[in-house]
């Protein structure tokens, strides 16, 4: 009996001890999850999430293994790195430290921590496949194509839309092939590989992969990017195919039709190293090189602006499979490459289909499909035709008020021409180009069911298919207020229609990456959106883009030189110092101020260079701003107001910079030089018996409050202003591009969210409501919604950012990295009734959740594995608290309980009650911070 009794007490206490031991879960190698390969890091980071059933979990320590060998890892042995026990509360971006690490290398690693002492089990383990990391890991793989270009036809840097061609043809968009046959049983196969402009890779008949636009677009001369795939499962015995689609991008941009540029780095061309890996241990490559055969392909026309065109009677059938007898291919050409080869780390893929709402005919043989939505996409073809018959597509975002496309506001002609087969059911869907769009005209065919006298092809179904970067969603939103809903709907739409290989301005007319959103905007997208590796890739298009004087252009990849302030203007060209600081806030990595640190201080000399006594005066301010004209470059602002202001901000981030990274005589030069350019700032700048700077518009007022420029003195008399010139705009917004989002911030961190509110919750003045008033789908270019404008562009999305720092209360507390501290502060304005938002942070997930009945209000709150966060509670001094049912007695300040709590989950209650007759000691202890 006592020997059953003490079992009993001893599995009682071992189930206690399992139910608090920490899960450590979502592995992360690089900032990827789900085994990513293709990392060419010569040292990757290591992050990971900690879960437990019970609260307050915090690590004290952690031990990393990693192996290259499965066998090893599952007996815990790390033959390439252990990291013993480590005291450290870290979980995030731990660098490693092992071995050096081979190219094209598969590595297994796990991780266990210790939680306040208690030791975790292992995680699972997981995966890693290092990249290439230089020329030599390329087992002399060549640059191929169907032709070479001369010298003498490119056109380096591109030129504007304007540029005259003279005898200049089309180029052939080739299809290339290699046989092979792997000598002995395989263990695993991996392609490497890059296909400028786009590539298309087969093996075996199948596409591999689902990505949309392989590589991501860079400035081609100076680097391009490889994809990685694991292609072991395609592989059969005997003799296999390898076949590659190209398309032109970036890479060739040819006439004919709309384009905003003309450039040529050259034909089309692609480099190849598929790693066969043998179960005996050796291994085999197949490289580009002239065996490869090639031949024009079925695509007769591609250009990133102007269309694609398909000929489907081109199609080799077979081309891609082993047997296709390719005598009469030419065999590929040696062509000149970029040596620079960097693993793509963030890729485009498609997503949501979207059907036609309606179908009508505005003329005799034009149809016009509305699918509804404003977005970044193709359109997917299904018809059936006669042989050599020719179907157009145009593409719109807008109509005229006949009914039919109107391209006009974004350039035309842009169309998508497919000639049928004629054998059967045939579909198909462009491979090369996007565009941004919600209606297509159609012309040379009949949709299925209506009259067909002159024996049209009939399309049997039209969609457009959404193509986007493959970023994970991070975030979450909805509240009681449907503008509001609808409002983070239109601004989703063109931020995702806009995350294209880098952050453009529309997915029309320009799609080139307008420098100034990334910053602008990536603090309202990093909370709906994972852009960590998008975000690192425009640290690195900066990096390449940076002229020898140290300018940071407005445009990156810089493929084309713009002139004056759409070259040069510090608005868009500080985004080399504040984005690279932003990321470093947002998930962690300090490898990336490591790595644009020279261009930040570059930067900086640079516009020290170019300021008169510390003020600079040039570039385009704040753009498409609200002033008495058509929108364009700043009209209420002064420019030396919005550029001077930015170089002060330049200064204050590039000193906690250096601090960051150890540089502390760099990090006092740059404090000096920041409080002589903000001292001479507001000489030039400010009116004290005012209290305003420059003309005093919304703008003005809002930089200099947020980039620290104003005195501590005159802060709230600047805000109050600003307060005011609101009110007396009828609650309208005035402020552009630039100074809009640094309006919000300083209204919310002023405490003043209703004045947000007021601004946001209306539809008859230029904003959010009034384009949705006017049908948009997505944000328009214009707070005006002007037809003559771009209707996709994300750069006017700031509200999305007081979505969640606002109304839901989730921010980062002052000084935190990557939500290690966080606050939850929601605020309750207007008729909202309700909110709640979730962000999976480097941390995990943080959630926030309130609602408001009568005179309850109710909060629930999640937050994640070593983490904390501050709780504000609004509430007056004498409503009732509890916290998980426990009523909190002390921690009430200036309208809110404020407690502070570790990681878990937390349901708070405020119930508002009337004043009592008895002294304040009877109420809520009142803290002072």
């Amino acid at each position: 009996m006592m020997k059953s009794t003490l079992l009993f007490f001893l599995l009682l206490i071992s189930a206690a001890t399992m139910a608090q031991k920490v899960r450590v879960q979502r592995l992360l190698c690089n900032g990827q999850a789900n085994n990513p390969i293709g990392i060419d890091a010569a040292k990757p980071t290591f992050s990971w999430q900690l879960y437990a059933d019970i609260p307050h979990v915090k690590q004290t320590a952690y031990r990393i293994l990693v192996a290259d060998n499965p066998a090893l890892l599952a007996r815990n042995k790390g033959n390439i790195w252990d990291s013993r026990k480590v005291v450290s509360d870290e979980s995030i971006q731990i660098l490693y430290a092992g071995k050096t690490l081979h190219a094209a290398t598969l590595y297994y690693w796990k991780v266990m921590v210790w939680n306040n002492g208690v030791a975790s089990d292992w995680s699972e383990p997981a995966s890693w496949q290092s990249g290439l990391y230089k020329a030599d890991d390329w087992k002399k793989a060549q640059w191929i194509g169907y032709e070479a270009m001369p010298d003498n036809d490119r056109i380096v840097p591109a030129l504007h839309s304007d540029y005259q061609e003279k005898n200049r043809r089309k180029d052939v968009l080739p299809l290339l092939r290699k046989d092979f046959t792997p000598r002995k049983p395989l263990a695993r196969a991996t392609v490497f590989i890059c296909g400028l402009g786009q590539f298309d890779l087969h093996l075996n008949g199948k596409k591999v992969g689902q990505h949309f636009l392989d590589p991501g677009w860079t400035k081609y001369d100076q680097q391009a990017l490889y994809v990685t795939f694991d292609v072991t499962d395609q592989l059969q015995s005997g003799q296999n195919t390898l076949g590659v689609m190209l398309g032109n991008g970036f890479f060739f941009i040819p006439g004919d039709r709309y384009r905003k540029l003309t450039g040529a780095y050259g034909y089309p061309q692609l480099i190849c190293r598929l790693y066969l890996q043998y179960r005996d241990g050796s291994a085999d490559d197949i490289v580009s090189d002239p065996s490869w055969k090639a031949a024009p392909g079925p695509v007769t026309f591609s250009s990133i602006y102007g269309g694609e065109d398909y000929n489907a009677t081109l199609h080799p059938s077979g081309w891609d499979q082993p047997g296709f007898n390719d005598s009469s291919w030419r065999n590929a050409v040696v062509v000149k490459g970029t040596t620079n080869l960097q693993a793509q780390t963030s890729a485009l893929a498609t997503f949501d289909q979207f059907s036609p709402v309606t179908i009508t005919q505005p003329r005799p043989g034009v149809w016009l499909y509305d699918m509804g939505q404003n977005a970044s996409a193709i359109p997917r073809l299904r018809v059936k035709g006669p042989v050599n018959a020719v179907v157009k597509l145009t593409p719109a975002e807008l109509l005229t008020p006949e009914g039919v496309a109107d391209q006009k506001p974004v350039g035309s002609p842009v169309y998508f021409n497919y000639t049928l087969k004629g054998d059967s059911v045939e579909e198909w869907q462009p491979q090369f180009m996007y565009y941004g769009f919600r209606y297509i005209q159609v012309e040379g065919a009949v949709p299925e069911g209506k009259d067909n006298p002159r024996h049209l092809p009939v399309i049997q179904q039209l969609t457009e298919i959404h193509t986007r970067n493959e970023a994970i969603t991070s975030g979450q939103f909805h509240c009681s207020n449907e503008l509001f809903n609808q409002t983070f709907r239109l601004i989703d739409w063109a931020i995702r229609s806009n995350m294209a290989s880098v952050f453009t301005d529309c997915p029309h007319r320009e799609k080139l990456g307008w420098l100034e959103q990334a910053h602008l905007v990536g603090s309202s997208i990093r909370y709906i959106y994972n852009i960590e590796a998008q975000g690192r890739k425009t640290v690195q298009d900066m990096i390449l883009a940076q002229t020898a004087e140290g300018l940071v252009p407005d445009i990156a990849p810089e493929y084309v030189v713009f002139e004056d302030g759409f070259r040069d203007s510090p608005e868009w060209g500080s985004n080399g110092i504040i984005f690279p600081y932003y990321l470093y806030q947002w998930y962690g990595d300090k490898r990336v101020l490591e790595e644009s640190y020279e261009m930040m201080t570059r930067y900086v000399a640079y516009l020290e260079q170019k300021s008169d006594h510390h003020i600079l005066r040039h570039g385009l301010g704040d753009w498409y701003d609200i002033g008495p004209d058509f929108p364009g470059e700043s009209q209420l602002t002064p420019k030396g107001i919005t550029a001077t202001a930015m170089y002060y901000y330049d200064l204050a981030i590039l000193a906690k910079v250096a601090g960051i990274l150890g540089r502390r005589e760099d990090a006092q030069r740059y404090e000096t030089q920041s409080a002589m350019v903000k001292a001479a700032y507001n000489k030039a700048f400010f009116n004290d018996s005012t209290k305003q700077y420059g003309t005093g518009s919304q703008a003005a007022n809002a930089m200099s409050v947020y980039m620290g420029l104003v005195e501590p003195e005159n802060k709230a008399a600047v805000v109050d202003n600003i307060i005011a010139d609101v009110r007396a705009h009828n609650n309208s917004l005035t402020a552009g591009d630039i100074g809009y989002r640094y309006l919000l911030r300083v209204l919310d961190e002023a405490g003043h969210s209703d004045v947000i509110y007021d601004m946001n919750s209306r539809a008859d003045v230029p904003g959010y409501g009034l384009q949705l008033a006017k049908g948009a789908t997505a944000l328009t270019e214009s707070w005006q919604a002007h037809h003559n404008a771009s209707n996709n562009h994300f750069m006017l999305g700031h509200l999305m950012e007081w979505f969640y720092t606002g109304l839901a209360g989730i921010r980062a507390a002052p000084g935190s990295v990557a939500f290690r501290d966080m606050e939850i502060r929601p605020e309750v304005v207007g008729d909202v009734t309700s909110a709640e938002a979730s962000y999976e942070s480097p941390y995990g997930l943080i959630s926030s959740k309130w609602r408001k009945e009568a005179s309850d209000f109710y909060l629930e709150v999640q937050v994640p594995g070593n983490a904390r966060a501050t709780i504000y509670l609004p509430a007056s001094y004498t409503a009732d608290a509890t916290m998980n049912g426990q009523p909190l007695t002390k921690g009430y300040k200036d309208g809110h309980y404020v407690i502070d709590v570790d990681a878990g989950k937390y349901s708070f209650t405020v119930t508002t009650t009337p004043p009592a007759n008895t002294s304040a000691g009877s109420y809520a202890g009142v803290i002072n911070r």
